[in-house]
């Protein structure tokens, strides 16, 4: 998700409407010696993601020798808007790469499904569920992505808190961020929702801490109970910590993607809701905190009952577009994509926390140890679980909860009626 030079729309749509060839799929005879896979993501332009990608294409090449493998990483920004040009051409790339969840699912009718092709690959893989529906998988996982909640063990020391016991409930919460405000000047979460995506990491993050486990289950689900107490408790707590001045100042203004994690990561905020992998996360902190400074704790209880678990799913994957000439060639290049050397390289490269559940991450500190450890008891994210119009809505009316223009009840009755719609 790091920001990259953005391409004129109409430049890029052009190129996949006229079929050059850094847009278009598979040519000549499938499997020949000249056939040529293009690959669209937006990570392989990315000095992280090399090795990974070079181990990738290494795996491949020895499977088929002369198959060129062109890669073309498109900006994140337009990413599913260039992809929406290609998928409406009926052409474009071989292999594409997807977040789970929402953006992939909505756009699995242009997809081929790869259960004959990665059945040897189910038990070595985790994160499946995120690019599944109706029961078939339609991307291969890379990594698994989820949302702790990091805090900066240093500034809890100047507190005089102990940084090995995190608050368990939000009252407790609440003080510790108090304490910590009076004793160094921090606020207490570093957020970033210019974009609207804040209020997606909020509800994964925290909603464990708020739900019960039965409604947490029947949410991912999709038998949302928008009418329950605890689903409106959620978005009032969102607007609550911005009433309270808990937030950095202006998120509404600040892009989560980079400006929020800066915040954080020069101790300004004692908080974040970051990622897994592989940005605004443990790996990325690291560069600025030291590795035995850097906490991850689970959400605070708000609601008694309520279970709090690390939220998590497959986090980015790649599909066969529908339209490509040779489907089992497609399909394995995303084997190479997901192969056990490719995302050993992602994960000590990146940090990635990969999908292959054989890597060791050892080494990578206390916090990725954590997230892994807590792994076995993790649930998928909430916001995931919720299509990419639904998720579109809820960033603007995130937006307009932190500015007071909108009220709860509001807000998750037009987030009901969308997510009802279908």
């Amino acid at each position: 998700m790091k920001q990259r030079t953005v391409w004129p729309a109409i430049l890029v749509a052009a190129l996949v409407l006229g079929g050059c060839g850094s847009a278009s799929g598979t040519r000549s005879s499938p499997g020949g010696a000249d056939t040529k896979l293009v690959v669209w993501d937006w990570k392989s332009g990315e000095a992280s993601a090399a090795q990974y990608i070079e181990k990738a294409k290494a795996d491949f090449a020895r499977k088929h020798p002369g198959v060129t493998v062109e890669f073309v990483a498109q900006p994140h920004d337009q990413y599913y808007t260039l992809l929406g040009t290609a998928i409406q051409s009926g052409k474009g790339p071989d292999v594409i790469l997807f977040n789970g969840g929402g953006q992939i699912r909505d756009r699995a009718d242009a997809l081929l499904p790869l259960d004959e092709y990665v059945a040897e690959d189910r038990q070595r893989l985790a994160g499946w569920d995120a690019f599944t529906k109706d029961g078939r998988t339609y991307a291969g996982p890379v990594t698994l992505q989820g949302h702790p909640i990091y805090y900066n063990r240093a500034l809890y020391e100047k507190a005089g808190l102990d940084p090995a016991k995190p608050a368990a409930t939000w009252p407790e919460f609440v003080a510790n961020c108090a304490a910590i405000t009076k004793q160094t000047g921090t606020k207490c979460f570093a957020l970033g929702n210019k974009e609207g995506i804040g209020i997606q990491f909020f509800l994964s993050a925290f909603g464990s801490g708020v739900l019960t486990p039965q409604e947490y289950d029947a949410w991912i689900a999709g038998k949302r109970d928008w009418t329950s107490p605890h689903v409106k408790r959620i978005f009032a707590l969102w607007k609550e910590t911005q009433d309270a001045k808990l937030n950095s100042d202006g998120p509404n203004s600040t892009a989560m993607f980079n400006d929020a994690f800066a915040i954080f990561q020069s101790a300004k905020a004692s908080h974040v809701i970051g990622l897994m992998s592989d940005i605004g996360h443990w790996k990325d902190f690291g560069e600025f905190l030291p590795a035995d400074k850097i906490g991850v704790m689970r959400a605070p209880v708000v609601v008694p009952g309520a279970t709090p678990s690390l939220p998590f799913d497959g986090g980015i994957g790649y599909g066969v577009a529908r339209w490509t000439r040779d489907p089992k060639l497609a399909a394995d290049l995303v084997r190479s994509l997901t192969s056990t050397d490719a995302l050993t390289a992602f994960h000590e490269q990146a940090g990635a926390i990969a999908a292959d559940t054989t890597i060791d991450v050892s080494k990578g500190g206390p916090a990725v140890t954590t997230i892994v450890a807590d792994l076995k008891s993790g649930k998928p994210a909430l916001h995931v679980a919720l299509s990419s119009r639904t998720l579109d809505l809820m960033g603007r009316v995130s937006q307009q909860l932190l500015s007071g223009s909108l009220t709860v009840d509001e807000a998750v009755r037009q987030l009901a009626a969308s997510d009802q719609a279908g």
